[in-house]
């Protein structure tokens, strides 16, 4: 059974995804939160598997609530689910930890394979998001950075400066001060992300986009 919270401000939205959720064989909504700060403090009581997360919520708004959540070293996946198309939204999220961005036109059937498809560990994005990944950061985006680098996590890119000097996993926890476990999911979180297929090609990539 897959856990999801829902975050949204409004009521008539939370009530929308909870009756057809709760219609899944395999998904349980365990909790609604109406603002960020309540949000997180939800996954604390509730520990979902998936959160859905609007953007724009009073209190704490969702990025704010992103990088919180990504500050305290969760494991649970993180959809945003908004109704804002501001292509500058998409890159600061998903550099904050979310596993996917959808929009609230989604089609319910393909947003309940979204939540099962990044609880499986796989990232997605709706195609208005990908093209504004791949098109590259905008003038109000300082990060000038490759568009599949902008995805990866603080410690993501810490792991791949890592790689591209040559440590191996064992050194890389020694130098993190990590489980050589979390070391390889890291790993494996970066090689998806960046499309690539073995560390060599993810250590080819950071140096000729200058990221090591």
């Amino acid at each position: 059974m897959i856990r999801v919270l829902i975050a949204d401000d409004h009521p008539i939205v939370r009530q929308g995804l909870r009756t057809f959720l709760d219609l899944q064989g395999d998904l349980e909504v365990v909790g609604e939160a109406a603002d960020g700060a309540e949000a997180v403090a939800l996954v604390g009581a509730l520990s979902p598997d998936v959160l859905l997360l609007d953007l724009k919520m009073p209190v704490l708004d969702g990025l704010g609530a992103l990088r919180e959540l990504s500050g305290q070293g969760l494991r649970m996946r993180v959809i945003v689910l908004t109704s804002v198309s501001d292509r500058d939204d998409v890159a600061p999220a998903m550099r904050a930890g979310a596993s996917g961005f959808l929009y609230k036109d989604v089609d319910p059937a393909a947003l309940v394979q979204a939540v099962r498809s990044v609880h499986g560990g796989q990232i997605l994005l709706a195609p208005e998001a990908a093209e504004a990944m791949l098109s590259g950061p905008s003038s109000s985006d300082q990060a000038a950075v490759p568009a599949p680098f902008a995805v990866l996590t603080d410690r993501e890119r810490e792991v791949l400066a890592l790689i591209a000097s040559g440590r191996s996993n064992r050194e890389i926890a020694r130098h993190l001060v990590v489980a050589e476990k979390t070391v390889k999911t890291h790993v494996s979180n970066v090689l998806m992300k960046l499309g690539v297929q073995d560390r060599t090609q993810a250590a080819l990539y950071a140096v000729r986009h200058g990221l090591a």
